[in-house]
């Protein structure tokens, strides 16, 4: 997809989705697009759909997820560079507040852990490579130099895990991260660590025992204690002045987060994690075939609605306390079950399309474990190849797990990374990758794919694409009002690409004279931003229309406007809604030529604009012929 493509698809995505006003943040993982959305109801679904580069939707887990493919960080950052939208960080702001306890407890987790992942699968690949050198191959001696230096590299992320941790769940929870680091730092500290003969041992702190642990490669302590820091830092810059708040914050805060993490919060989460690992392992070990059975079959459910976040904990935390993981090979087993379905398309379908399409997402899957394509733009599609995928991955995963096969580092489940899997149990790593791939092609192939049922929906670019009957309907008009006073200027002349290609709505655009936007239609506030820069009126009847104050206006934090409404509030044509300064627009470098839009253009069939070249508020701008 080239660029070109990419700006195309990534205005259709915005202005399907609502539009930018309607977005809290954005966010990205391996495939997806992860949008938080103001209203869900404003985003088109079935349009989204239909577009060339989107493979499917998902709203869920409090967000609204746009499945892109390969593709998703092109596309991520071509929607950065051409809008307004608030990216990774201001999204998981978002997290910790959205939905009930469970999906908070999720978000978060996959905010954290995202993020780190990623250095965890490149060290974890190193790792295992130093073992094939050194005790497959031979070629590699593990006393040298040159071992020790990759050794490092391997071992680093593992040993200073809580730091990244702490970083992570620091940008999450929205506190300090150097004080962050600070008190996770405190547990790797030599002098602490230095009490420590073996686990278990105790000490005193002010006469209270401490029951000392090692804490290197540990996920809870550093993710809880950061956490009950968050809730520590909103109280403390209560009580705090200003005055001395540079040094006394953390002063307090480390006085007291540092003994409480290792009187109470560090043993008690290593100990919670040990228990949590400990029981699936048991599970692993006593029952292999039917946990085996459960994660290889229904392992891509819990992808699809975002659920698989609670596992992944587990995994990483078997890796660092154990050197292995059984759970990690049974999640292969799904992977490759996905890219059997792929293969089994590709044997069965008589459309050449079809088959070029299912092995364009095979090899993803295969190289780089990326499933998405796969699940959403065939297996769903199609219907019965997912069956299909979830019996060979639960047949998989339970052959891998009645085997007890292990992964001793964590990754992607790929070709490409089959040496994190090479310990003991790798014949029967290959073994069980081989059946997933192989009994999900074959039962693909078996029970057909439909194709008959894979018509092209209308609207595509299809030769099956069938325009539905339009009925006939009485056509409606609304008259917009000039909003202010000033100069007419047409919407593709504003210098703003994101207004000039009518991604947020068609209208018009105003250079302003007078520094007062009024009301130019009846109807209710549905966004009054707190910076005074943009406001959101729906009329009774349904028609959306915005007003946005200039150009990136929203830089200036509300400097120079005066918002004189608030969302929910009925408003009538003429009402003041905001003052603004044009002088101090133009001297902080903004242009404060306003657009006035309609953004809900799905019930818009024409438009007409005045045709005078200036208005004052009242005087007709546009005239909305209604479907």
């Amino acid at each position: 997809m080239v660029k070109k493509t990419y700006e195309e698809l990534s205005r259709q995505i915005i202005s399907h989705v609502g539009g930018v006003d309607n977005i809290v943040g954005l966010t990205h993982c391996v495939t997806r697009l992860r949008f938080r959305l103001k209203d869900d109801g404003k985003a088109n679904q079935e349009e989204l759909k239909k577009l060339d580069g989107v493979l499917t939707v998902v709203v869920g887990n409090g967000q609204f997820q746009v499945v892109i493919g390969n593709a998703v960080e092109d596309v991520f950052d071509t929607i950065l560079h051409l809008f307004p939208i608030r990216s990774e960080q201001a999204a998981e702001e978002k997290a910790e507040k959205t939905g009930n306890a469970l999906t908070r407890a999720l978000n978060a987790m996959s905010s954290i852990l995202n993020p780190i992942v990623t250095a965890l699968a490149g060290a974890g690949m190193i790792k295992a490579l130093l073992v094939i050198l050194t005790t497959t191959l031979g070629v590699l001696d593990n006393t040298g130099s040159t071992y020790k230096i990759l050794a490092a590299a391997g071992n680093s992320v593992f040993y200073f895990l809580p730091l990244f941790l702490a970083v992570s769940s620091a940008r999450t929870f929205q506190c300090n991260p150097f004080i962050a680091l600070a008190i996770v730092g405190a547990l790797l500290e030599p002098n602490f660590t230095g009490l420590m003969a073996k686990a278990g041992d105790t000490v005193s702190f002010l006469g209270i025992p401490v029951v000392l642990m090692s804490y290197s490669a540990t996920l809870v302590p550093a993710i809880v204690s950061v956490l009950i820091y968050s809730k520590l830092e909103k109280l403390l810059k209560r009580f705090i002045p200003k005055s001395i708040e540079l040094f006394a914050l953390s002063f307090v805060a480390l006085i007291i987060m540092i003994p409480l993490t290792m009187m109470v919060i560090g043993p008690v989460g290593v100990m919670l994690a040990d228990a949590v690992g400990n029981f699936v392992n048991f599970m692993s070990v006593k029952n292999g075939l039917l946990t085996g059975l459960i994660v290889g079959g229904g392992w891509t459910l819990l992808v699809m609605v975002g659920i698989h976040w609670g596992v992944v904990p587990i995994m990483i935390n078997n890796i660092a306390s154990y050197g292995y993981d059984f759970v990690r090979p049974m999640v292969a087993a799904a992977t490759f079950a996905s890219a059997g379905a792929a293969f089994g398309v590709f044997l069965k379908s008589k459309k050449k399309e079809s088959r070029a399409f299912a092995l364009s997402t095979m090899i993803p899957a295969l190289l780089g474990g990326v499933t998405e394509p796969v699940v959403y733009g065939i297996s769903l599609r199609y219907k019965k190849p997912f069956i299909a995928q979830i019996i060979g991955g639960g047949i998989a995963g339970a052959f891998m797990g009645a085997m007890h096969t292990k992964a001793i580092v964590y990754v992607f489940p790929a070709l490409t990374t089959l040496p994190a899997f090479f310990c003991e149990t790798f014949v029967y790593y290959v073994i069980g990758i081989c059946i997933a791939f192989g009994v999900t092609a074959a039962l693909t192939y078996v029970i057909g794919i439909d194709e008959g049922e894979d018509v092209k929906k209308p609207g595509s670019n299809g030769e099956n694409a069938v325009e539905p009957e339009k009925k006939p309907a009485e056509v409606e008009e609304n008259v917009i009002d000039s909003c202010l006073k000033g100069r007419v200027v047409k919407l593709e002349e504003v210098s703003d690409p994101v207004f000039a290609s009518k991604a947020l709505g068609d209208g018009v655009a105003v250079m302003p004279e007078e520094g007062v936007l009024y009301a130019p239609v009846d109807g209710t506030v549905e966004a009054a931003f707190p910076t005074g820069h943009a406001v959101g009126l729906k009329t009774a009847d349904g028609l959306e229309v915005l007003m946005h104050i200039g150009i990136n206006t929203v830089e200036m934090k509300g400097t120079g406007f005066h918002l004189l409404t608030e969302q929910g509030k009925t408003v009538r044509k003429g009402d003041r809604l905001v003052e603004f300064d044009i002088a101090a627009i133009r001297e902080a470098g903004y242009d404060p030529i306003t657009m006035v839009l309609v953004t809900n253009m799905n019930v818009v069939a024409g438009m007409e604009t005045t045709k005078v070249d200036t208005v004052k508020p009242g005087d007709e701008l546009l005239k909305i012929r209604r479907n």
